[in-house]
């Protein structure tokens, strides 16, 4: 499975943001796409980024995730 926040955190540079969404072309789907959040609250835990926002589509699955690099 791709660690999807990983891989955007990886592309960003300190002090930006970044929208985590996922990529229809690389097989992500709304339900696998749920794994990102998880792995976005460890990149926070380990004080690499700080999750901005969170946005749920209206089934109340989560569509994307805006981060801030803070290292």
């Amino acid at each position: 499975m791709r660690d999807i926040a990983h891989e955007v955190y990886e592309k960003m540079k300190v002090g930006s943001t970044a929208w985590i969404r996922p990529v229809a072309a690389k097989g992500d789907t709304i339900e696998s796409f749920q794994i990102a959040h998880e792995q976005a609250k460890q990149l926070a835990d380990e004080g690499l980024i700080n999750i901005a926002t969170v946005k749920r589509s209206a089934e109340g699955l989560i569509d994307s995730i805006r981060i801030l690099k803070l290292a």
